[in-house]
């Protein structure tokens, strides 16, 4: 018997192994059932809180998965796999920071397990620390070379330095190695440059049938196929298949609309009553870049980037996780504790985030922060960083969340999943930074996608003045600046602006529910 198991009668034991093995596969409620009876007998067995812990994980119950792992670990702190466990739950939490510390922890105690380097290079990654997730990863893969998730996490590395053929190769060589290797055939289809071919379409509906394949893979290849078949035109069968990949991923982890929605007013309400203005002009160094998903943000991060005084640094967790240390401190989550904080407080987070962030502007003096969801906290940044400037990224509706909805994004995108969600999502989106360009005129554009392609040059004017820049010729040739880009739309700012970016034309009236929930006409 597993020795971890130790202490729990057999019968109970193989009940513990068989919601680890619906773990696994991502099914959260199989888990739960086969766990039910173990947790009622011993509901202070470590190995037992591990499995809970991971049940509450796959429902989203962040905290709650947390503080189960952490009764585990107090009773096994010299446990490797528990450290890695713990990792992944914090990173899963938005906790990136002490989730590499974790992991760390889990290196030192078994430095032979390659699971671990992987998962500290996926978090590494997370924090944009793309360097020393290349070394990490590198050493995963040297201790297992099939480890084929490491593999394509280096592959994604590759094409964020545009180094396009290297990756495509190698992913090419992990479909190889495992048909049904999902991240692989999703890593093709998001570099955007590669047409898959009749055979190609036709090996990814045969990954799908095989028996190896995970409930991951058959989400990552629905969406590659999906996005093969919109390539060669066949649009009903392509939103078949999403249809299907976003169905798994939200049976894996549900999104809550309403919980989200009252979030939002929560934040709104909380500053209704404007905090005590702070004295530093902190933040003139910042530019926040938000917005949804596929609205344009990597273009205007790969304009302001391509000037001589920014740097671009792509989807920083840092202004969400300074808000949640002092969370932490505090006892109470944001924003229960905003009319409970001073100038001083909001001056200390200031400096806060100015302190996790200066790597950042070691070359150049100022910094771009392109984290898509900051639009929830432009009030908070308003009253922390006061110099800072917010760039809201604007895209036509049901373009950008008919993008949203054709792209694999992470579980912290879970309201790309259904149409109702994603309108839901972008009308408390709509109405909070509608709010708050009314407030904070000065320091909040409402940047248009759409005008951008039918007027660059004034709206690249336009948007440097805003951010205080002097115009510089070479942002008007964006698509020539080789930085890395750690965005799904790396291959496409590396190109000049192209025109043919709607997709929503091209499937007609098979949208309806989606205008219908939009409050969308039909089209004509």
């Amino acid at each position: 018997m597993n020795s971890r198991l130790q202490g729990l009668e057999a019968s109970v034991a193989r009940e513990v192994m068989a919601a680890g093995e619906a773990l696994d596969a991502g099914r959260a409620n199989e888990a739960d059932r086969h766990l039910a009876q173990a947790l009622a007998v011993h509901p202070e067995h470590p190995e037992i809180l591990r499995m809970k812990a991971g049940i509450h994980d796959l429902r989203g119950q962040h905290q709650e998965a947390i503080r189960a792992m952490q009764r585990a670990l107090a009773q096994r702190p010299q446990d490797a796999l528990y450290h890695n466990t713990m990792g992944t739950l914090l990173g899963n939490a938005g906790d990136y920071e002490a989730a590499i510390n974790a992991l760390r922890r889990t290196c030192e105690l078994l430095p032979g397990l390659a699971l671990a380097w992987y998962n500290l290079g996926v978090m590494l990654t997370k924090c944009v620390r793309n360097e020393e997730a290349t070394e990490v990863l590198r050493r995963a893969v040297s201790l297992m070379p099939d480890h084929l998730a490491a593999r394509a996490l280096l592959a994604d590395i590759l094409r964020t330095r545009g180094q396009v053929d290297e990756a495509a190769a190698e992913y090419r060589n992990l479909i190889g190695m495992r048909p049904a290797e999902g991240m692989a055939w999703w890593g093709l289809a998001d570099l955007r440059t590669y047409p898959f071919t009749e055979t190609d379409r036709d090996q990814m509906r045969a990954a799908l049938q095989r028996d190896d394949a995970t409930e991951y893979d058959r989400i990552a290849i629905g969406f590659a196929l999906a996005k093969a078949l919109d390539d060669a035109g066949n649009y009903r069968e392509s939103l078949a298949m999403l249809q299907q990949a976003n169905a798994i991923a939200r049976r894996q982890q549900a999104w809550d609309a309403q919980a989200f929605s009252s979030q939002v007013a929560a934040v709104s309400a909380a500053f209704e009553q404007a905090p005590t203005v702070i004295s530093e002009p902190l933040g003139r160094e910042v530019i926040f870049i938000v917005g949804l998903p596929r609205s344009g943000s990597t273009l205007v991060e790969q304009i302001l980037a391509t000037h001589s005084s920014v740097q671009g640094a792509g989807e920083l967790p840092d202004l969400p996780q300074v808000l949640a240390e002092e969370s932490r401190r505090r006892g109470k989550p944001f924003p229960q504790w905003v009319g409970d904080a001073q100038a001083s407080d909001w001056a200390r987070l200031g400096h806060r985030y100015l302190e996790r962030t200066a790597r950042w502007r070691r070359e150049r003096p100022i910094v771009a922060d392109k984290l898509p969801n900051n639009w929830i906290y432009i009030a908070a940044i308003r009253t922390m960083l006061p110099a800072a400037r917010i760039v809201v990224c604007r895209r036509d509706p049901l373009e950008t969340c008919f993008s949203c909805y054709r792209q694999r994004l992470d579980s912290s995108n879970g309201y790309t999943r259904t149409f109702e969600d994603l309108a839901s999502f972008w009308r408390d989106f709509d109405r909070s930074v509608t709010r708050s360009a009314a407030l904070y005129p000065e320091h909040v554009r409402e940047h248009s996608y759409e005008a951008l392609l039918s007027q660059p040059e004034t709206q690249i004017r336009e948007l440097l003045d805003f951010c205080g820049l002097s115009f510089e010729a070479a942002c008007l040739q964006f698509h020539e600046n080789r930085r890395e880009v750690r965005s799904p739309s790396a291959t496409q700012v590396r190109q000049p602006l192209r025109q043919d970016t709607a997709r929503a034309q091209h499937y007609g009236n098979l949208l309806d529910p989606l205008r219908e929930a939009l409050n969308l006409p039909p089209p004509s």
